[in-house]
């Protein structure tokens, strides 16, 4: 049973050196108000003086205590130190690794360096706790927790919420359903205002694992003593109520051995308290905390020694899954690398071991956004989307400028071209972005075994990948507005879809007919030849427009050629039929082909 509190405490050191708390230790947590003796306590049952000392809030971090028993033969502290091989006692530190403290001046000026470190020089508190274990054939094997002192009022720069702050990091700690709860109460206030029993009372209802220590028995009120509160008369608690005597200030200044403290302790209560001496005091405080603590320890044994086991099969697993140490960094990193690339490279080629079933992904998926997205986004495009008939004819109108035009301009045919390129720059330029995202998600398909036990290198090389992926978006985006400029720069007029003229022939001959009997209509005596189509015989002219906008369309290929195809045949007829302009400032922007005769726009 005895060697139970040092195993956890060995538990205790491994969990705090790999910070984390998922398995909760059996310990002993001491909670009380601020000068309610707790620091007296924790001095008693080590028999020296180690803690600091002072007026106001002086516990700021949670001071973890190991106490550990040691046999005279086991005297010997592990040192290379021949000047001080042999010590009684000497406390360590977690902090500071390996050195030895058998000064306890030392380990009280440690704590007070420790916690200005953290929380600084004022009155602040932080969970964060400090661990001494302290060695000494005087003590008994004992795990002990030293809270702050719960306050309600802040004092000096303390922060406005400090009574919040403590209740919560006391609540923290008791909590824990494997840790006894030592409730400090003076004796000299009234037990039910106790702050320490009513913290145990929210969290251990039952009283289960709550311990009431009373302190200053010897500075209660004349006429008074403590009996119904040591019987537990006044509020019961089921592990026992425990009074002890702490050495006063005067005591504490004049550094009166702990020794002589315990005598006139056990005086004090032989002579006050004859039939519950025995039942109270230190030395009987410390065995029964030895007692309480071995037997919990006893208690919780079978679960902690599950989510041991548990844990440590998890991780054993985890640890096999690294494989052998690495021999040859270099080979291996060299080999990790290489089977990334190729891995990568067989994704998009298709030819990875491992191809999923449920998705597109790698080279099928890029394959999908350029021949089915991509694909299906040029179809969509309109060939005369945005412009409209009266767009293509005042652009040709504006072309000519103050003077009248025998010929369509191929300003005016330009302008019109160009505009209808550059709609294809923009789906263009998202099919680049959809290739992009594609290679960065192949990242993920090329996580090799070898890889993923080195996470640093993984994440690594991922990181490399996406950047290298990055710097090359904006090179590929600026190569496909390089195309779409080539194909603004220069128009071919010499390409195969431009030498068919054939359907705007016969679109002329089939309306020869329409045209002659609109030519009826219009010309008149001094005519001289011209004519107007005014806005109210501008039908025919206007279908006809539509009739040369759907065959434009049904020759798309692409903008250029079929908006090219459009003006090469409209130059052709002009130059077969003798076409001309003429200009009336009150008629509309619509031109009508006339044979033999002029175009009236």
């Amino acid at each position: 049973m005895e060697a139970l509190i040092p195993v956890i405490n060995k538990l205790q050191d491994v969990f705090n050196t790999v910070g984390t708390d998922s398995i909760q230790l059996p310990q002993i947590v001491v909670i009380g108000t601020q000068s309610s003796g707790k620091s007296s306590v924790l001095e008693s049952l080590v028999g020296r003086d180690f803690l600091p000392r002072g007026t106001g809030i002086v516990t700021r971090r949670p001071l973890v205590l190991q106490l550990v028993h040691v046999n005279s033969e086991e005297k010997k502290r592990p040192s290379e130190d021949e000047e001080h091989a042999h010590v009684e006692e000497w406390g360590k530190f977690l902090h500071t690794k390996n050195k030895v403290y058998t000064d306890f001046d030392e380990i009280r000026q440690e704590i007070e360096n420790e916690t200005d470190r953290v929380t600084g020089t004022n009155k602040g508190i932080i969970d964060d706790a400090i661990h001494l274990k302290i060695y000494s054939p005087k003590v008994l094997n004992l795990t002990l927790v030293d809270l702050p002192g719960i306050t309600k009022v802040p004092v000096g720069d303390q922060p406005p919420d400090i009574e919040v702050q403590i209740r919560e990091m006391c609540l923290r700690y008791i909590a824990n359903p494997n840790s006894i709860i030592l409730a400090v109460t003076s004796a000299n206030t009234d037990m039910a205002t106790s702050e320490a029993l009513k913290f145990a009372k929210e969290v251990d209802p039952d009283g289960r694992r709550t311990l009431a220590v009373i302190t200053k028995l010897d500075l209660m009120d004349a006429g008074t003593d403590a009996h119904d509160v040591l019987m537990g008369r006044v509020i019961p608690v089921k592990l026992g109520i425990i009074g002890v005597v702490n050495r006063s200030q005067m005591d504490i200044n004049k550094r009166k051995p702990i020794e002589e403290a315990m005598k006139d302790e056990a005086a004090f209560l032989q002579r006050k308290y004859p039939s519950l001496a025995s039942r109270n005091g230190t030395l009987h405080l410390a065995r029964t905390l030895n007692r309480l603590l071995m037997h919990h320890i006893r208690d919780c044994l079978p679960d902690l020694k599950t989510r041991i086991n548990v844990m440590a099969s998890q991780f054993q697993q985890l640890l096999n899954s690294f494989g052998e140490p690495v021999d040859d960094k270099g080979t291996t990193l060299l080999q990790i690398i290489t089977k990334f690339a190729a891995q990568y490279c067989n994704t998009i080629e298709g030819t990875a071991r491992n191809i999923e079933t449920t998705e597109l992904c790698g080279g099928a998926r890029i394959c999908y956004i350029f021949h089915e997205t991509f694909g299906r986004t040029l179809d969509s495009i309109e060939p005369l989307g945005g412009l409209s008939q009266l767009d293509i004819l005042t652009a040709i109108r504006n072309a000519t400028g103050p003077r009248p035009a025998l010929f369509v301009p191929e300003v005016s045919f330009e302008l019109l071209v160009k505009k209808q390129i550059r709609r294809l720059e923009e789906p263009s330029l998202r099919c680049v972005e959809l290739v992009h995202e594609e290679m960065q998600r192949i990242i993920n398909h090329c996580g090799t075994q070898e890889l993923l036990r080195f996470p640093r290198l993984h994440d690594r090389t991922v990181e490399v990948v996406t950047n290298l992926l990055r710097k090359r978006l904006p090179v590929t985006n600026s190569m496909v507005e390089n195309i779409v400029q080539i194909e603004l720069a220069y128009v071919n007029t010499k390409h195969p879809d431009f030498a068919d003229a054939s359907m705007v022939s016969a679109l002329v001959n089939s309306k020869e007919e329409l045209r002659r009997q609109q030519r009826n209509r219009s010309v008149g005596p001094g005519d001289h030849g011209f004519h107007s189509v005014t806005a109210a015989g501008d039908k025919p002219a206007a279908k006809e427009v539509a009739v040369g906008k759907s065959m434009l369309e049904n020759l798309w290929v692409n903008p250029v050629s079929k908006i090219l195809h459009f003006y090469t045949s409209l130059k052709k007829v002009s130059e077969a039929k003798n076409v001309t302009f003429s200009k009336d400032v009150h008629t509309v922007p619509i031109c009508t082909f006339q044979k033999g005769t002029s175009v009236h726009c």
